[in-house]
C-alpha cells in the first residue's frame, strides 16, 4: 500500500527539521544467547501451557529438539543519546519425528527519538493491562502466536505529558502488517492495530490508574469463496479511502469507497475489527504492589450497547518490591478469571441493538481464517482453533469461544540465583453458539518452571531451564511434558563509535 512509505516519510523530516544535532560518544552492547533443549510429551499434542504464548516457537505435535539463537542489540540510556537505533533477531530451529521447522519469532530493526520509536519487522509483543509475566494471555493480542511483519510507530512505554508536569502519562502506537498468504482461505490480507492508554499518577505515587483501548482490524485481500457474488470478484476494498474507513471504524457504502464493497461490510464495517477496553490500577502497600485490571472485549458493536459487559479478563496480580529473604521465596502472584461464554445472548437480531449477540469471538463471516494466523490463536489461546484440541470437536477456524476460566500464577527464586515459576488453569468449554459442543468439556492445565545456573567444563557459566507441564480433561488430549535446555548468554561491548545525537523540544514530552 502506497500510503505507508509517504507517511512514515513525512514523520521523519518532521523529526529532522524539530532536531538540534550535537555530538556524543558511546557503547552499544550486542547480546547474543543460544540455547539447545528437548521436549519429550507423553502424548500426541505438547501439554497446554509448554505451547501457550510462546509466539509460535513451539510446535504443537510430538516431542522435538530445539535450538533457539537470539541476537540483539538494545538502545543507549537516555538522556545521553536522544537518537538511537538497535535491532533484534531471533531464529528457532525444531526437529523431530512430527516436527522440521525453522521460524523467526523476531527479525526488526528500530530507531528512537527521545521517547518515540518506529520499528520495521517482526516482534514480540502484549497488547492490554495484564501482568505480562504470570498471564493466561492478554485477550486481543497474548504473544500466543508468531508476530506478523509490521510498521510500528509509539511512544516506548508510558511517556508524561509536560503540560500535566507529569501527572499524566500516555503509552499510544499505530501499525500495520501483513498475514501470511500461506493456507490461507482469504489471501493477501493486512491488519490495522493502534492502542492508547493513559495513566493518571507518577511512577512514585502510592495509586497510579490506567485506562485505554487497542484496536485490531483485517482488511483487504481476495477472498475466493466471494467470486462472482460481489462486483469486484472477490477482490475486498483495499484503496486509501477504504483504509481510512478500516481506522476510523466508520460505516462506508460503495459510494464512498473506491471500489465494490460487499453487502457484509455496508452492514457492518470494512473490515474484521476487534479489541479491548481496559480499565485498571495499581496500589503500593507496603513492601508489595497490588494490579487489579479488567479488559472487556469487543468484535462487533454489542460492547456499545454493554450487552457483552459479562464477558472479560479480570484481573489481581500481587508483586514484592525486594525479592524475599527465604530459600525459596514467593515473590509475585496472580489470579485472572476469564469470562466470554455470554457474547450478548444466543440471538442476533440485526433491528434491535440489545440483541444483537452471537458475537462469535475471533470468527468473522468475510474474514474466514478467523482471529488466526499460521496455525495459532493472536489472541488469548483459551479460545481455540480446531487443530489444538481433540480430533473429534466439530470442524471451524475458532471451535471454541465460549470459556469460563480460573487461572492461578506464582513465581519467585531459589536461592540466589535460581528462579521458579507455577501456573494453573482450570477451563469451562461451551463451544461455540453455532455449534456448541454435546456437553461441557472441563479442562486441567498446569506448568511448573525452574531455571538455575550452572558451571560446565569448557563452556563455563550457563543456565539450565526446565519444564514440567500437565493436561487433564475433555478438551485436550491428556498428556505430560518435560523439557530441559541449556542457555548461554553472551554480551559482546562494541568499540566506542560516535554517531550525532538528537535533542528535540516538544511541547508535549519532557
Amino acid at each position: 500500500m502506497r500510503f505507508y512509505p509517504v507517511w512514515l516519510i513525512t514523520t521523519l523530516l518532521f523529526f529532522n527539521y524539530k532536531a538540534i544535532c550535537q555530538q556524543d560518544s558511546t557503547a552499544k552492547i550486542t547480546r547474543i544467547s543460544i540455547e539447545a533443549g528437548a521436549l519429550a510429551t507423553s502424548g500426541r499434542l505438547v501439554p497446554f501451557w509448554q505451547r501457550a504464548n510462546q509466539y509460535g516457537t513451539v510446535p504443537l505435535a510430538g516431542s522435538f529438539g530445539t535450538v533457539r539463537v537470539n541476537v540483539s542489540s538494545d538502545y543507549r540510556a537516555l538522556p545521553s543519546r536522544r537518537v538511537d537505533w538497535g535491532y533484534g533477531l531471533e531464529v528457532v530451529g525444531n526437529a523431530g519425528g512430527l516436527n522440521q521447522q525453522i521460524v523467526l519469532p523476531q527479525a526488526y530493526v528500530k530507531a528512537r527519538w527521545r521517547q518515540i520509536e518506529l520499528y520495521v519487522g517482526r516482534r514480540r509483543n502484549i497488547i492490554g493491562l495484564v501482568d505480562t509475566l504470570l498471564t493466561s494471555g492478554a485477550y486481543a493480542m497474548s504473544g500466543n502466536a508468531l508476530p506478523l511483519p509490521t510498521i510500528q510507530l509509539g511512544t516506548r512505554g508510558y511517556v508524561p505529558l509536560h503540560f500535566t508536569k507529569g501527572l499524566v502519562s500516555v503509552n499510544a502506537t499505530y501499525g500495520h502488517a501483513w498475514f501470511e498468504t500461506d493456507n490461507r482461505k482469504v489471501y493477501h490480507t493486512m491488519l490495522h492495530q493502534s492502542s492508547f492508554y493513559m495513566r493518571v499518577g507518577k511512577p512514585t505515587w502510592a495509586v497510579r490508574l490506567y485506562a485505554g483501548i487497542n484496536h485490531q482490524a483485517v482488511w483487504g485481500g481476495y477472498s475466493p469463496y466471494l467470486g462472482s457474488n460481489v462486483s469486484s470478484n472477490g477482490h475486498l476494498p483495499s484503496s486509501l479511502k477504504a483504509y481510512l474507513y478500516v481506522i476510523t471504524a466508520l460505516p462506508a457504502s460503495n459510494a464512498s469507497v473506491d471500489g465494490f464493497v460487499t453487502s457484509f461490510d455496508e452492514t457492518n464495517r470494512i473490515g474484521n475489527h476487534l479489541g479491548s477496553l481496559d480499565l485498571g490500577a495499581e496500589f503500593d502497600i507496603g513492601d508489595c504492589t497490588f494490579m487489579v485490571y479488567r479488559q472487556n472485549p469487543y468484535d462487533t458493536g454489542a460492547i456499545w450497547y454493554l450487552t457483552t459487559i459479562a464477558d472479560g479478563l479480570n484481573g489481581l496480580s500481587i508483586r514484592r518490591k525486594h525479592k524475599g529473604s527465604s530459600f525459596v521465596s514467593v515473590d509475585r502472584g496472580l489470579f485472572e478469571f476469564l469470562y466470554t461464554a455470554n457474547q450478548g445472548g444466543n440471538q442476533f437480531v440485526i433491528e434491535d441493538p440489545y440483541r444483537r449477540g452471537k458475537v462469535d469471538y475471533f470468527n468473522n463471516s468475510q474474514y474466514v481464517d478467523g482471529w488466526i494466523t499460521h496455525a495459532h490463536t493472536i489472541g488469548t489461546p483459551f479460545l481455540t482453533p480446531e487443530g489444538d484440541i481433540r480430533s473429534n470437536i466439530p470442524y471451524g477456524p475458532i471451535v471454541n469461544n465460549r470459556v469460563s476460566v480460573l487461572h492461578v500464577g506464582l513465581s519467585g527464586h531459589i536461592g540466589e540465583v535460581g528462579t521458579w515459576l507455577i501456573k494453573l488453569s482450570n477451563s469451562r468449554n461451551f463451544g461455540t453458539y453455532n455449534a456448541p459442543f454435546s456437553s461441557t468439556l472441563n479442562q486441567l492445565s498446569g506448568l511448573l518452571k525452574v531455571s538455575a545456573p550452572l558451571q560446565l567444563p569448557l563452556i563455563g557459566s550457563t543456565q539450565v531451564n526446565s519444564s514440567l507441564a500437565v493436561d487433564q480433561g475433555t478438551l485436550l488430549p491428556n498428556a505430560i511434558g518435560f523439557y530441559v535446555g541449556l542457555r548461554k548468554n553472551l554480551f559482546v561491548r562494541a568499540q566506542n563509535v560516535t554517531l550525532p545525537k538528537r535533542r528535540i523540544v516538544s511541547p508535549l514530552f519532557r
